[in-house]
């Protein structure tokens, strides 16, 4: 049965077009679909770039797969092609080797400034509070940050075993927790240091050190750093 052609993406309201959306609010508002539709730029007589995209991911499934599939398995999907097929394909591979070398050059994390550095444009996005753990190496370099849950630390329920369960996965010597306060003030609440606590408590146990607690918020012409450190406020001190 052929697919019912969606609207163009250049008929759409302004608000609603991915490019636009992308350069307001960033990436992450945005599906996979909408991202592979950018890349696509058009589709097809009959197939709308978005149509063409959503096709692409539900024969893959996962973005794994599709940047692992040959170019002609990807160019044999409808709205599609060639020269499409070749977009996608530089895309990832420019994704690989970024991760590359990241993992060659991993920073190493000696420093609250430098967890904001690697968390603030990604939070910045957040209009909820998100939950990150920078999980370390012997060195203090990172190995990677997970991101556990959104809402607020009381909502979302961060519990020892989730951090824990991520630095054991990982090898990690140490780790940092971080979050986001949208309301742009960095100042711990009760929940925080309660959290905080509590995952020290658990990190000792495990022998898995817990470093510090960075929060962050936004500046202001009073408060010119956008975050604060627990530990350098005296949270983790007996």
């Amino acid at each position: 049965m052929p697919v019912n052609a969606g609207p163009r993406i250049k008929d759409l309201p302004p608000s609603e077009r991915p490019r636009e959306r992308l350069r307001l609010r960033g990436a992450a508002d945005l599906k996979t679909s909408e991202l592979v539709a950018i890349l696509l730029r058009t589709g097809t007589k009959g197939l709308s770039a978005l149509q063409a995209a959503e096709q692409l991911l539900s024969k893959f499934q996962k973005l794994e797969q599709l940047a692992r599939a040959p170019l002609e398995e990807i160019a044999s999907v409808p709205g599609i092609g060639p020269d499409k097929a070749v977009t996608l394909k530089a895309a990832f591979s420019l994704g690989e080797r970024i991760a590359r070398e990241l993992q060659a050059e991993a920073p190493l994390v000696d420093s609250p400034e430098v967890v904001a550095r690697l968390l603030r444009e990604e939070c910045r996005q957040y209009e909820t509070e998100h939950f990150h753990v920078l999980l370390l190496n012997t060195r203090r370099r990172l190995i990677r940050i997970e991101r556990l849950g959104s809402g607020t630390l009381d909502a979302v329920h961060i519990h020892p075993r989730d951090v824990f369960r991520a630095a054991i996965l990982a090898n990690a010597a140490a780790v940092i927790l971080a979050h986001n306060h949208p309301s742009g003030d960095p100042s711990p609440s009760e929940p925080d240091i309660r959290v905080t606590r509590d995952l020290i408590r658990a990190g000792q146990l495990l022998r898995i050190e817990v470093l510090d607690h960075v929060i962050l918020g936004r500046p202001t012409t009073a408060r010119p750093e956008d975050f604060v450190s627990l530990r350098e406020l005296g949270y983790f001190h007996p």
